[in-house]
């Protein structure tokens, strides 16, 4: 990987910085990107059926993940995607996610059918009636979207501390962790050190269009 040489410890500079350069990836780039996404998940076989597998909705300019979901489905990997909690129980403190499963073949992923509603931040959720959810210490791997990383797996986020409250129960395994962390990003998001904090879980590699890395051996 070559992480641009900035270490900014303000996440908010960082993540305008960080937005910027997501932004100025060309379509033709992020269909490119998308594609490879599927090459390299497939060279390193990190589909496999039958493995339960947390992916997300791509939004504002993120590296386009669809392609990897649908090929996915179609291999018979189970998929889930991503609720985000009701504000009320985000007021109270309560914001880790569930996750619903995805049925079918990746024929189902278009967000004007039934079965899909916005959040509260335009993005597609999968919440059809009787939907079987998950926590995320149900998943074998969950596929994470960021705004930034570093290659110790340091991730920056969007900042609503939902993937933090979703996985603050690994803070406390020591032997054993499920799931296994995949951030998902383009490699020109990557920093030379990402700043973190004590709560913070770090990734356990991370999937670009040029690569994917094991931030745990670097």
């Amino acid at each position: 990987m070559n992480p641009s040489p900035e270490v900014l410890t303000d996440k908010t500079a960082l993540r305008k910085q960080l937005r910027a350069r997501r932004a100025a990836v060309t379509p033709l780039q992020r269909i490119a990107a998308g594609r490879q996404l599927v090459r390299l998940a497939l060279r390193h076989r990190l589909l496999t059926r039958g493995h339960r597998i947390g992916f997300y909705m791509p939004s504002k300019n993120e590296i386009d993940i669809l392609p990897l979901l649908r090929t996915a489905l179609r291999m018979g990997v189970v998929c889930y995607l991503p609720v985000v909690p009701r504000r009320a129980l985000v007021s109270t403190g309560r914001r880790a996610l569930w996750f619903t499963r995805l049925l079918g073949k990746g024929k189902n992923l278009d967000s004007s059918q039934a079965g899909w509603f916005d959040n509260r931040y335009a993005i597609p959720e999968y919440r059809p009636r009787g939907a079987r959810r998950v926590r995320s210490r149900q998943l074998d791997v969950l596929l994470m979207p960021l705004l930034g990383f570093d290659s110790q797996g340091w991730r920056i986020g969007m900042g609503g501390g939902y993937y933090d409250a979703s996985l603050a129960f690994l803070k406390r395994r020591r032997h054993w962790r499920k799931p296994h962390l995949i951030g998902v990003a383009y490699a020109v998001q990557e920093v030379s050190r990402a700043p973190h904090d004590a709560w913070d879980v770090p990734l356990d590699g991370v999937l670009t269009e040029r690569e994917l890395v094991d931030t745990q051996r670097t």
